[in-house]
């Protein structure tokens, strides 16, 4: 998005003022009012191309989530979305409690163009807050088995309705709101604290006369907790922003959005074959690995493909030959051949990153760990997730019938939602 315009004051905890323009965010402020009954009663969140708000129903009487997509962005989403929550209605079954139902959608005409609305049900805030809540201490074990169970029941869930994902990271990994539609609005505010409205300036303090952006923008409301202080019964998660979602059969897909850590390695390597869903299941794998410890899988500090590609050569060792060819000139600067580290060269061990990540923030913490068992099973299940060659990985379906979801992970999601949850799903030939 061109960010051409004027600058405005820096103002915490709130998008970026330079989206305000043709082409960007819509301009609301609490108390506008939607298709005659939708009234935002405060901020959810917000992200390059949206602004998420909670809204109340006056129609239905209850609350909603309403995400308004910046003008330029298209309504892909709301498009796919809508089609995901229909096929979900029809086919049922435990992922569905893990995708956000489509409660309505709509458009709206503003200074900056036509954007479109999606409304769903509303959700705390993603996994993403609220390990930065708990200052990146570590999930309780049950609830992390939960939520991994959970989200990998999601992918599969999708993946057998015909979609690819195509973003998973934490901070689209949403959790569930217990009801809140007993409380006015003034009781909300009294219980979660009121929207706080933080005055818009222009950097050159020449008055605002666009209508493109609004007098006033407001930080987020906070309705979750620290993660670990998250309890079993509370770890409900939705999957949440399709915008990147497609449809292989449908669509022909070659760029991965994930953040770097997590992304497929095919997105970079085999840059004219389509992704497709085993694409979701690397950076599943990947989720899985941070949902556990307070770490990606990859190191934190990459600056750029050849870094990734490195260290993901030295976690699973090596690449495909042909790979290798590609990429032998810049990663001469690390190995001597396919796989082999230079001499000298310290190497961070599949052992020492579960170590680094999971067990020893646990122990810090005074926090169960994991034990030799399941590691042996956790272990298995990821390599089989973390495969180079997409072909070869597991499929969602097959990674719910893994030892380690079946032993370990699926029965902490069936407690979080008190009825049973098939880890097996409809055959997969993915």
């Amino acid at each position: 998005m061109s960010t051409r315009g004027p600058l405005y004051e820096h103002v915490d905890d709130v998008e970026r003022l330079d989206y305000y323009r043709p082409g960007g965010y819509h301009p609301i402020q609490i108390g506008d009012v939607f298709q005659n009954r939708y009234r935002i009663v405060h901020k959810l969140g917000y992200g390059s191309y949206s602004t998420i708000w909670l809204a109340r129903d006056n129609q239905m009487v209850k609350y909603v989530a309403i995400k308004v997509g910046t003008a330029d962005h298209g309504p892909k989403e709301l498009e796919i979305l809508s089609r995901i929550s229909a096929s979900t209605a029809r086919h049922g079954g435990f992922g569905s409690n893990l995708i956000s139902p489509v409660l309505d959608r709509y458009y709206v005409e503003g200074p900056n163009g036509t954007h479109s609305c999606l409304v769903t049900t509303p959700a705390k805030c993603s996994l993403a807050d609220v390990t930065e809540a708990a200052d990146h201490s570590p999930f309780n074990l049950s609830v992390a088995r939960s939520i991994s169970a959970q989200l990998a029941m999601a992918v599969a869930h999708i993946h057998e309705l015909g979609y690819v994902h195509g973003d998973l990271h934490m901070g689209n990994i949403l959790l569930q709101l217990p009801n809140i539609d007993h409380l006015s609005t003034q009781q909300l505010y009294d219980e979660f604290g009121s929207p706080v409205p933080e005055l818009v300036a222009r950097a050159d303090k020449e008055p605002l006369t666009s209508p493109s952006i609004p007098s006033h923008v407001y930080p987020p409301i906070w309705l979750g907790k620290p993660g670990d202080e998250m309890l079993l019964p509370e770890a409900k998660i939705l999957l949440a922003d399709f915008g990147t979602a497609f449809c292989p059969s449908q669509e022909s897909v070659y760029e991965s959005y994930t953040p770097l850590q997590i992304r497929p390695p095919e997105a970079r390597f085999e840059p004219t074959k389509p992704l497709s869903y085993p694409s979701d299941i690397w950076s599943l794998g990947c989720m899985i690995w941070a949902i556990l410890g307070v770490r990606p899988f990859l190191d934190n500090w990459l600056f750029g493909p050849d870094d990734a590609t490195m260290d993901q050569v030295d976690a699973l060792g090596p690449m495909p030959d042909e790979w290798w060819q590609t990429w032998e000139e810049k990663g001469s600067k690390w190995f001597v051949g396919n796989g082999k580290p230079k001499e000298g060269r310290h190497v961070w061990t599949f052992d020492q990153r579960f170590e680094d990540a999971i067990q020893a923030p646990r122990r810090r913490k005074g926090a169960e760990v994991i034990g030799e068992e399941e590691r042996m099973a956790l272990f298995e299940m990821i390599r089989g997730m973390l495969i180079f060659r997409p072909g070869d990985r597991l499929s969602a379906s097959r990674v719910l019938r893994t030892e380690w979801m079946r032993k370990w992970a699926v029965s902490e999601a069936e407690e979080t939602w008190g009825q049973a949850a098939s880890p097996h799903g409809s055959p997969d030939k993915r």
